[in-house]
């Protein structure tokens, strides 16, 4: 969704995957796009398509972008397909498009997670069933792979785009979640990158409608379990299916992952990719819910194809948008899901109090509970409860608190004590960000956010003082390091509503934390996320 402050252009891009299709041709869409001038690559001011080819050791023509028309509209597929110039045009369509549906739920510029201001694509970057975000490159790498039916190009997925863009992005919101620290924060940059590819083809209502079948649809065959295994919940079909080898087999089906508690504690799902199913299934079985819900009141028997899918879109939109504005309301280390659970609910809550009409937060609540996630939050419905005291900024200083780590920094130093902060730490500001945020109904709601981080490094045996078990077998004289960090979240008065954090003395946390790195040594993500494309489940 773009603001209506900024001038848009439609591009075609694949609004699925090229593996899908009706009557023979690969589903299309046209979406909006930030209009900007652009240089051959394409590349703008924030994305730069860079085809080189590693593999091969050469480049692809930049691809150019007319200003006054898409010259790929209602183009065939086999021309989607073979055509270079498309797959640049298709990744960076896609790419601008998650970026300004960020900035929408946010309310302000969302930077990228390395030194720079452009993130670079390269869709055929080399010859392999993979795709992957390097932050250390600053690029997304699509690769290809020779197929049954002619070459699989990652970069004409939607999902896969989206995917690595989404990547891209909560580096730049939360660079401490690449780092190891749970099972849960392995598997989280995961899980949210399925769940905005996910939704944003949900958000598509053409492309739902495409997918649903005839114009009358019978209510009767609207079930869950129909909808849960259908293509719409799927995600990567063609490269899944490839990979695979078997006809129909997406690289993941998160959605129809059975509820269970025990899951969270199952030795399969302790891997990154695995266990962030469980965060998407719980999401998308919600969004099912809601979606339902919603549908109830269009008709008994039949249904119309094209309300079906507008009330899928409305629904897959809102939960999109909460789930990304979570990000700011969530503690800035070590997070787990049920951390992920309090911040969507109180994003919500601040947007849109009246939740009575399609009760999302209920919903939310009861599939991440038969998955055996709870809030974190013991306060009212799991949303964050505001401090214990009320902490107001000096007025004099608010405004410069508004876009100043070091006035956000006084601030804590003044209120170190009623805000929790471990004193021996190092802290530092990360982050700074007035925000502008924009509710269903058009409600205005004007607040700052301020990361901080803290820090401190013992040798084992100083555990004790924190009342922070050591793992049995680690030497006494062994370097650890802790973290700990808040997220402050300010009214347009400058009182603190909501401190999200994670303290260094939670002796629980930090005790499990230290368990789980000395137990399981990891590679960094990068390492980790390349797997992905050899994963056919």
């Amino acid at each position: 969704m773009q603001s209506p402050r900024h001038p848009s252009r439609k591009l075609t891009i694949i609004a699925q995957d090229p593996g899908v299709r009706v009557k023979g041709e690969i589903l299309t869409a046209q979406v909006d796009v930030p209009a900007e001038p652009l240089l051959p690559g394409p590349r703008g001011y924030r994305v730069q398509v860079i085809d080189y080819d590693a593999s091969s050791a050469s480049f692809h023509t930049p691809a150019r972008i007319p200003s006054t028309k898409d010259r790929f509209l209602n183009a065939s597929s086999s021309r989607l397909l073979k055509d270079p110039a498309f797959h640049a045009q298709n990744v960076y369509a896609i790419a601008m498009r998650t970026l300004a549906r960020f900035e929408f739920a946010l309310g302000r510029r969302v930077g990228w997670g390395f030194s720079g201001h452009q993130l670079q694509i390269a869709p055929h970057a080399f010859a392999g069933p993979n795709a992957f975000y390097s932050p250390r490159d600053r690029m997304l790498a699509f690769g290809y792979f020779p197929g049954r039916k002619g070459t699989v190009y990652t970069c004409l997925s939607h999902d896969v785009v989206a995917h690595e863009t989404a990547h891209a992005l909560l580096d730049g919101l939360r660079r401490r979640y690449m780092e190891p620290s749970s099972p849960d924060q392995g598997a989280f940059h995961e899980g949210f990158s399925d769940l905005v590819a996910l939704l944003s083809v949900f958000s598509l209502p053409r492309v739902v409608e495409s997918l649903l079948g005839p114009k009358r649809l019978q209510a009767s065959r609207l079930t869950p379990e129909r909808l849960r295994s259908s293509v719409l919940f799927s995600l990567a079909e063609q490269m899944g299916e490839e990979i695979a080898g078997a006809r129909g087999m997406p690289l993941r089906r998160s959605a129809t992952l059975s509820p269970s508690p025990r899951l969270l504690k199952d030795p399969e799902f302790q891997e990154p990719h695995r266990r962030g199913e469980i965060l998407v299934a719980a999401v998308m079985n919600a969004f099912l819910e809601i979606w339902r819900t919603r549908m109830r009141g269009l008709g008994r028997t039949f249904l119309d194809r094209e309300r079906v899918a507008e009330e899928a879109a409305t629904t897959a939109s809102h939960l999109l948008t909460l789930c990304i504005r979570g990000l700011d309301y969530a503690p800035p280390t070590d997070i787990l899901f049920s951390d992920f659970l309090s911040a969507i609910l109180t994003a919500d809550r601040e947007i849109q109090p009246d939740d009575s009409r399609y009760q999302y937060r209920e919903t939310l609540r009861q599939s991440f509970a038969s998955y055996g996630i709870k809030p974190t939050s013991k306060g009212d419905h799991g949303v964050w409860e505001p401090p214990e005291k009320t902490v107001y900024t000096k007025q004099t200083h608010f405004e410069s608190l508004q876009r100043s780590p070091e006035e956000v920094f006084g601030f804590l130093w003044e209120n170190r004590a009623s805000l929790g902060l471990y004193r021996d730490a190092h802290t530092a500001v990360q982050s700074v960000r007035p925000c502008l945020r924009i509710g269903p109904d058009g409600f205005l709601l004007r607040e700052t956010v301020a990361e901080y981080v803290q820090k401190i490094k013992l040798r084992a045996a100083e555990l004790r003082k924190l009342k922070i078990r050591r793992p049995n077998d680690m030497p006494l004289g062994h370097e650890v390091t802790l973290y700990g960090g808040g997220a402050l979240i300010f009214n347009e008065f400058g009182q603190l509503k909501f401190h999200a954090r994670n303290r260094i003395d939670n002796a629980g946390r930090q005790s499990a934390r230290l368990a789980y790195l000395w137990e399981n040594p990891h590679p960094g993500f990068a390492e980790i996320h390349r797997m992905r494309g050899s994963i056919g489940k």
